[in-house]
């Protein structure tokens, strides 16, 4: 089968496309044909080394990246129960070593959820990873309550036109931070209010939130601060150093969100009724892997970056 592959840390262009041996199914694990999967910054994040004491320390431990899949089940182990051939799925595979950038993959079946009827193969691909992160940052960290005021730092992006929906559907009024080109898309999806940052500093213009959702980091904890309420919370999808010794009110913490077969079936009830729909920015084929994440690495992307491998 064919597989983008990763044998050295390095930008984009150390992927090669290759052909490497289709996977056998264990007995707890179903072969999924991969229709599509997604780019996410975790994948550039891999590549680049920076997280080698847990991938490899001096190369890929698991040299096909790629976390979020969906696809048709092409087989299954002896034990598996959940799954029949031709069932349609999707899931998260960052929890077990990736592997979505190829034309099929061995996962249990534990980590699948059948696929949304209202989605195509690419929407149901935009989802797992960048939708799970959106739901833990703002109903488990962040703690939203129907009637708050919640700010989406960054909401024309994967997580953050997650993150605006979900807010939305969770009770929140939405306010979503985001350049001129793209407040019509935030408006669209659901933001009650919008703000242009280009023109306006989120944090200089006295207006207050009980949450802070950010996934761009590009404020000091001082600034963000300014802009919560006394009991409010802030919850950030980047890595600030300074936020690992702060306590005290308002709260604010690092998001290290995880996959959750539970939370995808949440996001799927959510998406079938209509309140939760996927945003692609655009689609690629695998042999373009290096260019998505390039692309996506630029920091431009509306909504979720494609890889099609698949005809269905």
């Amino acid at each position: 089968m064919k597989a983008m592959i990763a044998t050295k840390y390095g930008s984009p262009e150390v992927l090669q496309l290759a052909d490497v041996e289709k996977p056998t199914p264990k007995a707890d694990e179903v072969l999924v044909q991969v229709v599509a999967t997604a780019v996410n910054q975790a994948d550039n994040h891999v590549l680049s080394g920076s997280l080698r004491f847990s991938t490899g320390i001096f190369k890929p431990k698991h040299p096909i990246l790629g976390s979020d899949i969906a696809g048709v089940v092409a087989a299954v182990g002896k034990d598996v129960t959940q799954f029949q051939v031709g069932d349609a799925v999707f899931g998260d595979l960052s929890g077990q070593g990736r592997g979505g950038f190829a034309e099929y993959v061995a996962v249990p079946e534990a980590i699948l959820v059948r696929k949304p009827g209202n989605l195509t193969f690419p929407q149901a691909a935009a989802v797992p990873m960048t939708a799970v992160t959106a739901l833990q940052g703002l109903r488990d960290k962040g703690e939203l309550q129907r009637g708050e005021r919640v700010l989406i730092n960054g909401a024309s992006g994967g997580v953050g036109t997650f993150a605006v929906q979900i807010a939305r559907a969770l009770g929140g009024e939405v306010t979503a931070v985001a350049s001129s080109q793209k407040l019509d898309m935030v408006r669209a999806i659901g933001a009650d209010h919008v703000i242009d940052y280009k023109k306006e500093d989120f944090t200089q213009n006295g207006q207050q939130y009980d949450l802070i959702f950010d996934t761009v980091g590009n404020r000091l904890v001082a600034e963000y601060e300014r802009a919560l309420v006394g009991n409010g919370r802030f919850v950030t999808t980047t890595f600030l150093p300074a936020l690992l010794w702060r306590r005290g009110s308002p709260k604010m913490v690092n998001l290290m969100a995880h996959p959750d077969r539970t939370d995808l079936l949440y996001l799927t009830q959510l998406i079938e009724a209509g309140r939760v729909v996927p945003i692609i920015d655009r689609c690629y084929p695998l042999a373009e892997v290096p260019e998505a994440l390039r692309y996506l690495g630029e920091g431009h992307a509306q909504g979720k970056v494609i890889i099609q491998i698949a005809g269905h």
